[in-house]
């Protein structure tokens, strides 16, 4: 049976859950600030913690699929498991894995995390459009048949990535203008929210462009990267009562403890309805 569509079930999570995503990011640094081995025991450990910290109360977990891939075939396993448990306990899973190519390739791509059928099947999943928006049409289209979403790269909070998405069109946009226009097309018509939703830094200051794409913001850069909820309003503007922001470090490294997890992504939950509210 389809899925409600993705944006739908988003706006409830981030109305009733709050407006948080965090990530699940097994570095090796974090393992080991953990007390856990850099292996499948540690990975399986750490993954498993932050599931059962915080999959029955934030709206989005998030993880990096690379930090998986890294152990194998043995990482996936535990990927699939904790996509699985997740989604049990009634978090929304967006897969980070930042995939982009063409035709039938960007279609294995899209079968991989949008076909409900897949053990990776997840909530949504996170695409690059810089081979074209055109190149993504397979996971779009995956996405709305399964009632999953995508989440588009259009302003990242790495420095580097100016020097693409700030680049000029040549009808005079930015490319990352040129992409949130398309997805802005996407989610036309769509209630309460579209399914295709655009990544953009908090850490960006002013981001420059028209965000009003009727979809989700996902916005990586809060607290390790330097980013704080506070500064939501002035990068998101009008638009910023439909960002998810992103926390991964700053929640992550108050484990093992599940109750420091806890507490962290609560006080992060509290910061970003503060500052989208405005109070």
């Amino acid at each position: 049976m389809t899925l409600e569509p993705f944006g739908a079930r988003l706006r409830h999570a981030m109305d009733t859950r709050g407006p948080l995503c965090v990530g699940i990011d097994p570095h090796a640094s974090l393992l080991t600030s953990w007390g856990l081995n850099d292996d499948i025991a540690g990975l399986e450990r750490f993954t498993r913690t932050v599931v059962e910290a915080l999959a029955d109360r934030v709206a989005v977990l998030k993880p990096q699929s690379a930090f998986f891939e890294r152990f194998g075939s043995r990482g996936i396993a535990v990927l699939e498991k904790a996509v699985e448990e997740a989604r049990a306990a009634g978090a929304l899973v967006l897969m980070d894995a930042k995939r982009g190519d063409i035709g039938s390739t960007m279609g294995a791509y899209a079968a991989t995390y949008l076909d409900k059928d897949s053990p990776l099947f997840s909530d949504a999943v996170t695409v690059s459009p810089y081979l074209g928006f055109g190149s993504l049409r397979p996971a779009l289209d995956a996405a709305a048949v399964s009632g999953a979403g995508v989440f588009v790269l259009a302003l990242t909070s790495n420095p580097e990535g100016a020097e693409v998405q700030r680049a000029t069109a040549a009808d005079g946009r930015s490319l990352a203008q040129l992409m949130l226009d398309h997805m802005a097309a996407e989610n036309e018509g769509a209630t309460p929210l579209g399914s295709v939703g655009a990544v953009v830094g908090a850490t960006l200051g002013d981001a420059g462009v028209d965000l009003a794409i009727n979809g989700p913001l996902l916005a990586p850069g809060i607290g390790a990267q330097g980013a704080t909820p506070a500064d939501l309003p002035a990068v998101f503007g009008d638009a910023v009562g439909n960002v998810v922001p992103s926390v991964s470090r700053g929640v992550l490294r108050h484990g093992p403890d599940a109750s420091g997890l806890r507490e962290a992504a609560g006080r992060f939950a509290d910061e970003v309805r503060g500052a989208v509210s405005g109070s």
